[in-house]
């Protein structure tokens, strides 16, 4: 991994933790992630008429893609229901790139380097650390919340593995991610229509503005992550991603006012320890 593409993705990982803290919409989860996802196709449709449309062995990848970003979306649901979301997202993000690496071996091809495992494994075990601040709550984990988080992170390996291999094969990283923007979000739609009823939509426009500004921020953070998987090994750049958990535990200390505890600290070590290993891998 280049230094250029190793802090444009840090950059992307900024980007996916601040509009995660700033999002504040007065809706449900489920209406919350519709209106980010129907965000980021607007703002892709402006995109379309400059790139190329993909060719006909792209599709069943952006088609994939759909579906393992409607199952992720499902099971972040189900993960906020479930349990305390402040460790179960965190134990999915932190999963996750291992089940990426593990991924990209058998269905890419694709075997990180000695350095870049040893930082996979250090900054999923520093994220998994934030997820539990020290182990204090986790008496507070149910089988329920951890079979969300641990569904969650196999739908977000599944959909990295996906879009790092159609975005290869497209004509560019910009043309696929547009695409499938575009198309998730109609996806979204249609769901939303048929789960909530087209009530739902006066709902959704009242807050168009925050959807739009999160989609555009989530939207440029995942393309950017797109364009890094056409340049670097998929799992390292799956595995960088993940210090937006970094990120927003800096944004809740410096922000928000919340406490850095030892274990936090101690988190946020191995994250970076992960992250050096990462570069030199």
């Amino acid at each position: 991994m280049t230094l250029f593409v190793f802090l444009v993705v840090l950059s992307a990982a900024a980007m996916h933790a601040i509009w995660n803290a700033l999002v504040k919409v007065h809706l449900d989860r489920f209406l919350s992630i519709t209106l980010m996802t129907l965000g980021m196709g607007f703002a892709a449709l402006f995109v379309l008429p400059f790139v190329e449309v993909p060719k006909a062995e792209v599709w069943p990848y952006i088609t994939a893609s759909v579906i393992f970003h409607m199952g992720y979306r499902t099971f972040l649901i189900g993960a906020y229901k479930a349990g305390d979301f402040a460790q179960t997202y965190p134990l999915a993000r932190g999963t996750a790139p291992l089940l990426s690496a593990l991924g990209g071996i058998v269905l890419v091809g694709e075997v990180p380097a000695p350095f870049a495992i040893l930082g996979i494994v250090l900054l999923s075990a520093g994220t998994l650390v934030m997820s539990f601040r020290g182990g204090a709550h986790l008496e507070k984990l149910n089988l329920r919340a951890v079979g969300f988080a641990l569904g969650t992170s196999i739908f977000i390996a599944s959909y990295t593995l996906s879009d790092g291999s159609g975005a290869r094969l497209a004509a560019t990283a910009q043309s696929y991610a547009a695409w499938l923007f575009v198309c998730d979000a109609t996806w979204a739609l249609v769901l939303c229509i048929f789960f909530r009823g087209p009530q739902s939509l006066p709902v959704l426009a009242r807050d168009w503005k925050a959807g739009l500004f999160t989609g555009v921020l989530s939207g440029a953070a995942y393309w950017i992550v797109m364009w890094a998987m056409t340049k670097a090994p998929i799992a390292s750049v799956a595995s960088l991603r993940e210090t937006s958990i970094l990120f927003a535990m800096l944004i809740s200390v410096l922000a928000l006012g919340e406490k850095m505890t030892v274990w936090r600290a101690a988190a946020a070590l191995g994250i970076v320890a992960g992250v050096a290993a990462l570069r030199m891998g």
